[in-house]
């Protein structure tokens, strides 16, 4: 009797040791933890629907991803759970990964090393860069729990995402010089090789996957902090074509703004000449006007004052007149 007491006693010893010190956890400054209990995680009250981050799904995709509020357990501790309860942890620390990555197949995009995808010219393209992500703490349910493998869902909506936008980019039509006022010559516009479009609007597109990759933390609970595609990389058989093909476009734009910048400089010169020709006619025709004014001024103080007036103007020219000739009259 006496060993069944103490082999009672010591079982339950043992177990109280084992709950306090396996009961015992503490959450770290770059992680976030959820508790479950039988398996079923704590939950608040609505859903990620009732969250700025479901904001841009669409109203099908607010039927598919309406994913529990979790009550999350911030950094610190130590925490107690029941030996009933399990705790996942989970890092919301900025991760960076290579925009080639297949979390499912090393050996994919070669070795994870160069994305492929088609350009609308139809050139199969490699593409390089850096995809930067985040686990979102408001929406952990869909990380641990509604999502198998999140960051395979997450690299496959990007890698489709980034795909359809190197299909179909379109840069905006390049002008080559500016309107003249009163010019008839209409600008230049000079369209670009998709491949180059895409090199010359890096930025661009970056801004466009960014704003199309918006849901992610809706739909798998990750955000994508930042998109950087560094370069683009034709096939090898190509890259002379386009070498040519990018000197000639070169050549085309030059002399285009070479003969632009000659007519407006013409036309410029023309509109000077005018203007310097109407300020000279303004000049000779002035003191006319101004003699005009005079004499009308002089007719309104009767009628001898013009009479007057021009043989004080005669007097002045006779005085300086080396000879005179008078018309005698018959």
């Amino acid at each position: 009797m006496a060993i069944t007491v103490g082999f009672v006693l010591g079982f339950l010893a043992y177990l109280l040791v084992k709950i306090v010190v396996t009961g015992i956890y503490t959450v770290d400054q770059n992680e976030r933890a959820v508790v479950t209990t039988c398996g079923r995680a704590e939950r608040l009250a609505g859903t990620t629907l009732d969250d700025p981050i479901s904001e841009q799904l669409t109203d099908i995709e607010k039927g598919r991803y309406a994913y529990p509020q979790l009550r999350v357990i911030q950094p610190g501790g130590p925490y107690f759970k029941m030996p009933w309860q399990r705790v996942y942890k989970i890092t919301v620390a900025t991760q960076t990964l290579n925009i080639a990555f297949d979390p499912e197949s090393p050996r994919a995009n070669s070795n994870n090393t160069v994305l492929e995808a088609v350009t609308k010219d139809q050139l199969n393209t490699g593409l390089m860069g850096q995809l930067r992500y985040t686990v979102s703490e408001r929406n952990l349910y869909a990380t641990l729990f509604a999502v198998k493998n999140p960051i395979a869902h997450v690299m496959g909506y990007f890698i489709s995402i980034l795909r359809e936008r190197i299909a179909n980019f379109e840069a905006p039509p390049m002008v080559i010089s500016a309107e003249v006022p009163g010019s008839t010559m209409e600008p230049a516009v000079v369209q670009g090789i998709s491949i180059n479009d895409l090199r010359k609007n890096l930025r661009a597109l970056n801004e466009q996957m960014d704003q199309e990759c918006a849901t992610s933390a809706a739909r798998y609970g990750i955000r994508l902090d930042a998109a950087l595609i560094t370069s683009i990389d034709p096939p090898p058989e190509v890259e002379s074509a386009l070498a040519a093909i990018n000197t000639a476009h070169n050549e085309v734009s030059s002399s285009i703004s070479l003969a632009q910048a000659s007519a407006d400089q013409r036309i410029v010169q023309s509109k000077r000449a005018v203007d310097i020709e109407t300020l000279k006619a303004q000049a000779e025709v002035e003191p006319l006007n101004w003699l005009a004014a005079q004499l009308g001024e002089l007719r309104k103080g009767g009628p001898g004052a013009l009479p007057l007036y021009l043989r004080n103007i005669r007097l002045a020219l006779y005085s300086k007149a080396s000879h005179i000739i008078l018309e005698m009259k018959k």
